[in-house]
This record gives C-alpha cells, structure tokens and sequence, in this order.
C-alpha cells in the first residue's frame, strides 16, 4: 500500500477524541485525570487481545529454540519501542545481543531524532530485512496505525523468505488484509491530543512488546518463579540484587552468595546451584546444561556430581 492510496483521515489512530475538545483550556490537574482515564482504555485493549499475544509467543519461542532470532521493526515511535524492548533483554534476560534485535527506519540516528519522512521508505525496509533476516527468525512488526509502508514491506519480505510474522497495531480495521502470521491489534480509540500515538497507542504498544518478551523469555527458562535469575551485574544495583536472588533462592547467607558471584563468573544461575548445593562452577554450569539450563530442573531434581 502506497502513502498515496492511504486514507489516513479513516484511520482510528487520526480521529479527535470528544472527551478531550476543550483540552487548551482545561487546568492542569483536569488534563492529568483525563489523560489517565483514557490509559485505562489502553489497558483494556490490550487485555482483549490476549490470546493473540499467546499465540505470538509460542511462534517466537519456537524460533528462538531453533536457533532464531527476534525483529521488531517500526518507523518512529512504535520503532523506538521496538528499540527500547531489544535493547532491554540482554541486561534483564542475559539474553546476547543478536538474539533480540530493532530495526527502525531511518536507522539508528532515528532513535533521538525524529525522521517521518522515513517510514515511508518501503524499499529501505525490504532492503534491511534481505540483509539482516533469516528464515528461522520472526519478525514483528509494529505500526500504530498498521498502514505504515516500512512496517508492510518488512513483514511482506519476511514472508516471502518463509520467515514468520506478527503485525502490533492498534488500528483493528486497517490489519485486515495484512499478510501476517498473527496480528496483534487492541483498540485504544483515539488519543488526547488528535493523532499523537505516543499516548495511548504507544502505550497500549509498550504493554504488548513488554509481554511478548517477558512471557518469551519465562518460557525459555530464564525467569525462576518472578525473578530475573539471567541478569547481568554490571552495577552496584544489579549486584545487590542478584547476592539476594541466590542468598534467597539458594537458602544461603549473604557473603556465601556474594562468594558464590564471584566464583561462577558473575552467571547468577550458576551461582544458584553452587550455592544450594556446594558444587563447583563448572559442575554448576554442567548440570544446568544437562536440564536446557532450567534452573527449576536442577533444584527440583538434583543429581550430586
């Protein structure tokens, strides 16, 4: 679909919002309630297309386990969302960096600089995904409005490689007919500030990609119950949390778990298990290769080495 054939005065992410007509003369505290009242209906949306996420998460922890990898692909702010939820995994996930991936059109200066024109460059998207994409990987594309011609050509490429698919939009009407895998499209309606999609489309975005990645990344074993047991320590934040993740987790005294950090190399999952049961690292670390690196296969079914 070209910029020129696009109706975008039909688009739901365009239309004003009869809630906030008088917004320029409204006082602060009023604007403030009201936009919080309209975040709502973001969380709400996205609670109705929950099944969709599911289905989305089984499509990309299958790639992942096979040796794929994940895209998000967007033009502006949903590609600075995208950006932001790559970037993420790695410190949170211990994830390495080419397994989460962004691609944004205007490339990497578009992330601090706004470049609009940009999302209209289908050809530069098709280019991009040939280059970068493999058949193994999925793609999810991301268009608030779901017309975005970056955002159609990438997923248009993608399929053509045999590459699966997801389209995150939050237009319902406009994915019809979009070739994708699954389409993820919750209804937020129509922003505060008349086609600002960094309100609640972004918003209702931000929720979808947090759970794309967060219910992905449990599935694949690297959440133990709700903590992060495959983050990196690389602050003095970060290492306090992970000598009381294994102190916790472990049932051990804090300079045991601080000890135990140490001596695995700063792999908090390896330090886990030495700490719990007095194992070397590399008999740690064996151990937790012998169960697909599930912590909870170790600690529920221990094997002395």
């Amino acid at each position: 679909m070209t910029p020129s054939r696009i109706r975008y005065e039909r688009l739901a992410t365009e239309q004003t919002n009869r809630a906030s007509r008088a917004l320029d003369r409204l006082a602060p505290l009023r604007i403030a309630l009201l936009m919080n009242r309209e975040d709502r209906r973001a969380v709400l949306a996205v609670a109705r297309v929950g099944r969709q996420i599911a289905t989305a998460v089984e499509a990309i922890v299958a790639a992942l386990s096979r040796g794929g990898r994940l895209f998000f692909v967007g033009a502006g702010t949903s590609g600075r969302l995208g950006v932001l939820e790559a970037a993420e995994c790695p410190p949170t996930f211990g994830t390495p960096r080419r397994l989460v991936q962004a691609i944004i059109a205007g490339g990497p200066a578009a992330v601090f600089h706004s470049r609009e024109g940009a999302e209209d460059d289908a050809r530069a998207a098709a280019r991009l995904v040939r280059t970068r994409v493999r058949p193994d990987d999925v793609v999810v594309g991301v268009s608030a409005s779901g017309v975005t011609p970056f955002v159609r050509a990438a997923l248009a490429t993608a399929r053509r490689r045999g590459t699966r698919t997801v389209l995150v939009a939050c237009n319902p009407a406009s994915t019809r007919g979009v070739r994708a895998d699954v389409v993820i499209a919750p209804a937020p309606g129509p922003e505060v500030l008349a086609g600002s999609t960094r309100l609640k489309a972004g918003t209702a975005t931000k929720l979808v990609l947090n759970t794309l990645t967060t219910v992905t990344m449990a599935r694949l074993g690297k959440v133990y119950g709700n903590r992060m047991v495959d983050l990196q320590p690389r602050s003095a934040k970060l290492r306090e949390r992970a000598v009381r993740l294994i102190a916790e987790i472990a049932g051990v005294q804090r300079p045991h778990a601080r000890r135990a950090l140490v001596e695995s190399g700063a792999r908090v999952r390896v330090a886990i298990v030495m700490a719990r049961y007095g194992w070397s690292a590399r008999q740690a670390a064996r151990a937790l290769r012998e169960v697909g690196g599930s912590l909870r296969g170790v600690l529920q079914r221990p094997r002395r080495k």
